[in-house]
């Protein structure tokens, strides 16, 4: 019995500190995505991809944002330049993938595009990668473009957003609609409002851009912290298991 009293006081801090180590490494959410969602050079400031926007959300030491989303990829140039891989190939147990493409596989005419149904097929194999890791892939549908005729918003992502729906259904995967909730935002906005969200510069505001900017794709600051708060509604929505650890950050007009 003392033998058996002192090896149960010997196993209790291994275990201890096995759980500790455990824990050690915060909880990895890797980004893979386009420019919409990309970390941007500062040649290209003010302009901001709405992944920048997320580790704010989060505590770093237990939630770490990893941003490879890169400008103008596709799911299918992605693949074909090893950075689906390079991820794939970091993923430990328990880490999250939030995907989303679709404005550039919608050129036609390029060696980004992909048809719907590729798309689709692509993202499938994505979450299946994903799992195959242990992992936890999240399927996001692309953000809008701003683009108005009237009061009206434009859709310019045609069949890609039920493409991705299809394929996050087909695998039973989580997903995050941000084309339905980012169409809400701007649409509540309004044509004029909603600029203040995107990449719009008058010559000589910025040295970055002398001749001044009006883009509609890519957003500035404002607009990256208004997408990632949609987000984040969405993951605390889900219920996802990041939600517990999430800061106070959610969009705001």
């Amino acid at each position: 019995m003392p033998r058996l009293r002192f090896l149960g006081a010997l196993v209790a801090p291994v275990v201890a500190l096995s759980l500790v180590g455990a824990r050690a490494e915060p909880i990895t959410v890797w980004l893979a995505g386009d420019s919409t969602m990309a970390q941007k050079q500062p040649g290209k400031r003010p302009e901001t991809g709405w992944g920048e926007a997320l580790q704010p959300c989060f505590d770093s030491t237990e939630v770490r944002i990893a941003n490879r989303a890169m400008n103008g990829r596709s799911t299918r140039s992605f693949v074909a330049e090893g950075r689906w891989k390079a991820i794939v190939d970091s993923l430990h147990d328990g880490d999250y993938v939030f995907i989303q493409f679709g404005h550039n596989d919608e050129k036609v005419g390029t060696d980004r595009h992909a048809s719907p149904e590729d798309y689709r097929r692509n993202l499938v194999r994505f979450v299946d990668d994903v799992r195959g890791k242990r992992a936890h892939p999240v399927v996001f549908t692309p953000v809008v473009r701003r683009r108005f005729e009237g009061a009206r918003l434009v859709d310019t992502h045609g069949e890609y957003p039920e493409a991705a729906r299809m394929a996050a259904r087909e695998r039973k995967a989580e997903l995050v609609d941000m084309t339905r909730a980012s169409a809400a935002l701007v649409e509540r906005l309004g044509p004029d409002s909603s600029r203040a969200l995107w990449l719009h510069l008058e010559p000589g505001a910025n040295p970055n851009y002398p001749t001044g900017v009006h883009d509609d794709t890519h957003f500035n600051p404002r607009g990256a912290q208004q997408m990632a708060g949609l987000a984040i509604d969405a993951i605390r929505a889900l219920r996802l298991g990041l939600a517990p650890r999430l800061r106070s950050c959610a969009a705001q007009p």
